[in-house]
Protein backbone atom coordinates (compact mmCIF):
# COMPACT_ATOMS: atom_id res chain seq x y z
CA UNK A 1 0.00 0.00 0.00
CA UNK A 2 2.68 2.49 1.22
CA UNK A 3 4.62 1.56 -2.19
CA UNK A 4 1.67 2.35 -4.47
CA UNK A 5 0.85 5.42 -2.55
CA UNK A 6 4.89 6.44 -2.93
CA UNK A 7 4.64 5.20 -7.01
CA UNK A 8 1.59 7.07 -7.40
CA UNK A 9 1.24 10.31 -5.64
CA UNK A 10 -2.08 9.14 -3.44
CA UNK A 11 -2.65 10.48 0.20
CA UNK A 12 -3.61 7.52 2.36
CA UNK A 13 -6.57 8.26 4.82
CA UNK A 14 -6.45 5.85 7.64
CA UNK A 15 -9.33 5.27 10.43
CA UNK A 16 -10.14 2.05 12.59
CA UNK A 17 -13.80 0.46 12.60
CA UNK A 18 -15.28 -1.88 15.90
CA UNK A 19 -17.29 -4.75 15.07
CA UNK A 20 -18.87 -5.93 17.89
CA UNK A 21 -18.15 -9.51 18.83
CA UNK A 22 -19.87 -12.27 21.18
CA UNK A 23 -18.61 -12.03 24.94
CA UNK A 24 -15.53 -14.14 25.77
CA UNK A 25 -16.14 -17.41 27.40
CA UNK A 26 -15.63 -17.14 31.57
CA UNK A 27 -12.50 -18.02 32.97
CA UNK A 28 -10.64 -17.36 29.53
CA UNK A 29 -7.63 -15.33 30.18
CA UNK A 30 -7.60 -12.02 28.27
CA UNK A 31 -11.19 -11.84 28.15
CA UNK A 32 -10.87 -7.83 29.22
CA UNK A 33 -9.23 -7.12 26.29
CA UNK A 34 -12.17 -7.52 23.88
CA UNK A 35 -13.91 -4.49 26.04
CA UNK A 36 -13.85 -1.08 23.93
CA UNK A 37 -13.50 1.63 25.87
CA UNK A 38 -15.34 3.72 23.43
CA UNK A 39 -18.53 1.39 23.22
CA UNK A 40 -18.03 -0.26 25.93
CA UNK A 41 -19.26 -3.70 24.69
CA UNK A 42 -17.23 -6.73 23.11
CA UNK A 43 -15.66 -5.48 19.91
CA UNK A 44 -12.54 -6.00 17.51
CA UNK A 45 -11.05 -3.42 15.92
CA UNK A 46 -9.49 -3.65 12.22
CA UNK A 47 -7.98 -0.34 10.53
CA UNK A 48 -8.94 0.16 7.03
CA UNK A 49 -6.69 2.73 4.66
CA UNK A 50 -8.58 4.18 1.27
CA UNK A 51 -7.43 6.60 -1.50
CA UNK A 52 -9.60 9.60 -2.53
CA UNK A 53 -11.91 7.99 -4.02
CA UNK A 54 -12.65 5.75 -1.28
CA UNK A 55 -11.19 2.75 -3.27
CA UNK A 56 -10.15 0.31 -0.24
CA UNK A 57 -6.50 0.16 -0.39
CA UNK A 58 -5.57 -2.21 2.95
CA UNK A 59 -8.18 -3.55 5.40
CA UNK A 60 -5.66 -5.03 8.40
CA UNK A 61 -4.27 -4.49 12.02
CA UNK A 62 -7.32 -7.01 13.46
CA UNK A 63 -6.62 -6.61 17.07
CA UNK A 64 -8.93 -7.04 20.27
CA UNK A 65 -11.68 -3.68 20.97
CA UNK A 66 -9.42 -2.61 23.59
CA UNK A 67 -6.53 -1.30 21.99
CA UNK A 68 -6.09 2.35 20.67
CA UNK A 69 -5.99 3.26 17.09
CA UNK A 70 -2.52 4.01 17.17
CA UNK A 71 -0.95 1.31 19.05
CA UNK A 72 -2.86 -1.25 16.24
CA UNK A 73 -1.11 1.07 13.70
CA UNK A 74 2.15 0.76 15.10
CA UNK A 75 1.86 -2.72 15.91
CA UNK A 76 1.40 -3.57 12.78
CA UNK A 77 4.20 -1.52 11.55
CA UNK A 78 2.42 1.43 9.92
CA UNK A 79 4.98 3.85 11.88
CA UNK A 80 7.75 1.94 10.49
CA UNK A 81 6.64 1.99 7.04
CA UNK A 82 5.77 5.68 7.34
CA UNK A 83 9.66 6.12 7.91
CA UNK A 84 10.43 4.27 5.18
CA UNK A 85 8.34 6.04 2.58
CA UNK A 86 9.03 9.80 3.47
CA UNK A 87 6.76 11.05 0.16
CA UNK A 88 3.85 9.07 1.66
CA UNK A 89 1.08 11.43 2.85
CA UNK A 90 -1.63 10.43 5.52
CA UNK A 91 -4.81 11.94 6.41
CA UNK A 92 -5.98 10.49 9.95
CA UNK A 93 -8.59 10.92 12.59
CA UNK A 94 -8.31 12.42 16.18
CA UNK A 95 -7.17 8.64 17.37
CA UNK A 96 -3.85 8.84 15.80
CA UNK A 97 -2.80 12.44 17.16
CA UNK A 98 0.72 10.60 18.24
CA UNK A 99 1.68 9.64 14.64
CA UNK A 100 0.83 12.94 13.75
CA UNK A 101 3.55 14.43 16.32
CA UNK A 102 6.04 11.47 15.49
CA UNK A 103 5.81 12.36 11.76
CA UNK A 104 4.88 16.23 11.11
CA UNK A 105 5.13 16.45 7.52
CA UNK A 106 3.47 13.06 6.43
CA UNK A 107 0.71 12.92 9.15
CA UNK A 108 -1.85 15.11 9.68
CA UNK A 109 -4.31 14.57 12.03
CA UNK A 110 -7.09 17.19 12.97
CA UNK A 111 -6.24 19.98 15.39
CA UNK A 112 -6.56 19.84 18.90
CA UNK A 113 -9.58 21.19 20.56
CA UNK A 114 -8.98 24.98 21.93
CA UNK A 115 -9.41 26.25 25.71
CA UNK A 116 -12.67 27.37 25.78
CA UNK A 117 -11.44 30.67 26.61
CA UNK A 118 -9.81 31.03 23.38
CA UNK A 119 -10.03 33.97 21.69
CA UNK A 120 -13.11 34.06 19.31
CA UNK A 121 -10.73 34.54 15.62
CA UNK A 122 -8.81 31.70 16.75
CA UNK A 123 -12.10 29.39 17.49
CA UNK A 124 -12.93 30.29 13.57
CA UNK A 125 -9.89 29.74 12.27
CA UNK A 126 -9.85 26.46 14.56
CA UNK A 127 -13.15 25.48 13.20
CA UNK A 128 -12.20 25.98 9.36
CA UNK A 129 -8.89 23.81 9.98
CA UNK A 130 -11.04 21.32 11.39
CA UNK A 131 -13.92 20.93 8.59
CA UNK A 132 -11.23 21.16 5.93
CA UNK A 133 -9.18 18.16 6.91
CA UNK A 134 -12.67 16.68 8.04
CA UNK A 135 -13.67 17.17 4.11
CA UNK A 136 -10.76 15.74 2.90
CA UNK A 137 -10.62 12.47 5.16
CA UNK A 138 -14.40 11.41 4.67
CA UNK A 139 -13.60 9.26 1.76
CA UNK A 140 -12.42 6.38 4.42
CA UNK A 141 -15.25 7.00 6.41
CA UNK A 142 -17.44 6.32 3.11
CA UNK A 143 -15.27 2.92 2.62
CA UNK A 144 -15.75 1.91 6.40
CA UNK A 145 -19.17 2.21 5.69
CA UNK A 146 -19.47 0.49 2.63
CA UNK A 147 -17.93 -2.76 4.67
CA UNK A 148 -20.59 -2.29 7.03
CA UNK A 149 -23.52 -2.43 4.81
CA UNK A 150 -22.57 -6.35 4.85
CA UNK A 151 -24.77 -7.76 7.81
CA UNK A 152 -21.90 -9.78 8.98
CA UNK A 153 -20.25 -6.89 9.71
CA UNK A 154 -22.11 -5.04 11.79
CA UNK A 155 -22.36 -7.53 14.77
CA UNK A 156 -20.63 -10.71 14.13
CA UNK A 157 -21.65 -13.94 15.79
CA UNK A 158 -18.93 -15.93 14.27
CA UNK A 159 -15.88 -17.42 15.99
CA UNK A 160 -13.68 -14.59 16.93
CA UNK A 161 -10.74 -16.19 14.58
CA UNK A 162 -12.66 -16.18 11.68
CA UNK A 163 -13.28 -12.37 12.00
CA UNK A 164 -10.26 -11.03 10.09
CA UNK A 165 -10.49 -13.58 7.18
CA UNK A 166 -14.00 -12.60 7.02
CA UNK A 167 -13.22 -8.66 6.80
CA UNK A 168 -10.47 -9.07 4.64
CA UNK A 169 -12.97 -11.22 1.65
CA UNK A 170 -15.71 -8.17 2.31
CA UNK A 171 -12.84 -6.14 1.51
CA UNK A 172 -11.87 -7.15 -1.54
CA UNK A 173 -15.36 -7.82 -2.89
CA UNK A 174 -16.41 -4.11 -1.88
CA UNK A 175 -12.79 -3.18 -3.38
CA UNK A 176 -13.74 -4.87 -6.67
CA UNK A 177 -17.47 -3.24 -6.86
CA UNK A 178 -15.59 0.21 -6.38
CA UNK A 179 -13.07 -0.51 -9.13
CA UNK A 180 -16.16 -0.87 -11.35
CA UNK A 181 -15.84 -4.57 -12.23
CA UNK A 182 -19.19 -6.19 -13.37
CA UNK A 183 -20.37 -9.70 -12.06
Amino acid sequence: MFAYAAAEGVTLRIDATEIRVRRPRQGRPGRKAFVSGKLKQNTIKTTVAADHHGATLWCGATRPGRMHDVTAARVEGVDALLGAYPDVKVLVDAGYQGLARDHRDQVSAPPLKLRPDAPPERQTAWEHDRKHQSSQRIAVEHTIAELKWWRVLQRFTGRRELLPETINAIAGLVSDKSAGLTW
